[in-house]
């Protein structure tokens, strides 16, 4: 316990030399989709391996990939057998559009009150260098119990393309017993969280085409199916009145919730009027029969992520538009297969496409759904989270997808602890993005105490 103590009263006495740091990166356009950033990515690359060298640590290596390199780098402790923990980030971010809606430039991070803003304050610049602080904690005070690996992508806001091969190519040097991917978040400020199941995707778009070119809607309006009229039709019949997606078969390989997992995901309390508050709904929307928490991590869902068809300007243009395109994606829960659910998708739309028109569905991207609530070092991250925050740990099927956890999964043979402190109205990809500073400091006093929690 005094060693923890030592290792925390160090990061808070030099807080303020180590936000300036955490500043420092959150500077660094790190846009890793628009390659007028390419050197910006490169430097946020050599921020790492510098700050990594005045660390000590004992092997750093910048990795070239096609698009953005990756960062790694490795701590041995002196004692044998020691346990070897691999932590997982990302340094690129999202881009910044719309620039207009920001408040404050979105590279030049502002404090208002207990909030950092800038692009990749939560979204996770901030959860990297939280994780790179407790480490150079325990550093500074103690001898470190557990081997410490850093692999830090560049890639993760473009898909990932790079990561697979490398996972691939280096399975020895990101050998490990234990993976930490602090790239989740917590439910709120006051509830410390630990996502122990991601959704899967399967991503679609959908393409009808009518007339060879617009069309007067006048002279030939009643005689020529619209495309747009089409498509609303076929997306009114994806779903049931009771929120429930319409696909036959759809529900077929869900896995249904125990008892026992309902009674954890209730034990995070009504979050109803926080996401109304958060959203700007007048109120929620989803499938009967289940809570909003576990809509939202424990069952499958379908929506329209895009649509366009015909004259969409300013002002009024009558035409049958050609054509009309949706974008569709389903997040998928365990036991449901992507490539199972991509075709059901496909055979029921085209089973109810009228002959009038030509339909064409193009497949974007499938992944498998995850589930981790036995990954190895569990025990040690829920104790250490449950001693900061002062209350037991909360356990949350996340809604979104993280791909690299099922990679590493595959690949490295091992799970991965997913957690992370930021908070549900970050506006992480959006404008005015931010990171509650309580939050952050405690979750760097967590993470200190998990790699402490080894010693013992």
């Amino acid at each position: 316990m005094d060693k923890e103590l030592s290792a925390i009263n160090y990061f808070l006495e030099n807080q303020d030399a180590l936000m300036e740091q955490y500043l420092n990166v959150l500077r660094i356009p790190s846009v890793s989709t628009d390659p007028a950033h390419k050197k910006d990515m490169e430097r946020t690359a050599e921020f790492l391996k510098d700050y990594f060298e005045k660390l000590g640590m004992d092997y750093i290596e910048i990795f070239p990939t096609k698009v953005h390199p990756i960062v790694f780098a490795e701590k041995k402790s002196a004692l044998p057998d020691a346990k070897t923990l691999l932590i997982y980030g990302h340094y690129d971010v999202q881009p910044p559009d719309p620039l207009h809606e920001w408040n404050t430039p979105p590279f030049e991070p502002n404090k208002v009150g207990d909030y950092i803003y800038a692009r990749g304050a939560s979204d996770m610049k901030g959860q990297i260098m939280a994780s790179i602080f407790a480490l150079e904690s325990v550093l500074k005070t103690n001898d470190l119990p557990i081997n410490v690996k850093f692999i830090i992508e560049g890639e993760e806001e473009i898909g990932s393309p790079s990561l697979v091969d490398f996972l691939e190519d280096h399975t020895e040097l990101l050998k490990c017993d234990m993976i930490l991917n602090p790239d989740a978040g917590m439910i709120s400020a006051t509830q410390p969280t630990i996502v122990y199941g991601l959704r899967g995707m399967v991503y679609i778009e959908l393409r009808i085409d009518g007339p060879k070119m617009d069309l007067h809607s006048g002279l030939f309006g009643g005689n020529i199916a619209n495309p747009a009229n089409v498509i609303a039709d076929i997306i009114s019949k994806l779903h049931n009145p009771d929120g429930s997606v319409a696909i036959p078969g759809f529900y077929d390989k869900v896995r249904p919730l125990t008892p026992e997992e309902r009674e954890l995901i209730a034990m995070a309390g009504s979050l109803e009027d926080s996401y109304i508050k958060l959203t700007g709904v007048p109120r929620l929307y989803g499938e009967e029969g289940f809570t909003l928490l576990e809509r939202q991590g424990a069952r499958p869902t379908l929506d329209v992520n895009g649509l366009y068809s015909g004259y969409i300007e300013e002002g009024a243009k009558t035409i049958i538009p050609a054509y009309a395109k949706a974008k569709i994606s389903c997040r998928l829960v365990p036991d449901q297969n992507p490539d199972d659910i991509y075709r059901l998708i496909k055979s029921y739309i085209a089973s109810i496409v009228p002959n009038t028109v030509r339909a064409q569905i193009f497949k974007h991207s499938l992944g498998p759904a995850y589930l981790a609530d036995d990954a190895p070092g569990y025990e040690n991250l829920a104790n250490a989270l449950s001693e900061t925050w002062g209350k037991p740990v909360t356990l949350k099927r996340e809604g979104g997808s993280i791909p690299v956890a099922t990679n590493m999964q595959e690949i490295l043979g091992v799970k991965s602890l997913l957690t992370g402190f930021g908070l549900p109205d970050d506006a992480i990809h959006s404008p005015n993005e931010r990171q509650h500073l309580p939050t952050w400091t405690k979750g760097v006093q967590a993470l200190i105490r998990f790699l402490m929690s080894f010693a013992e």
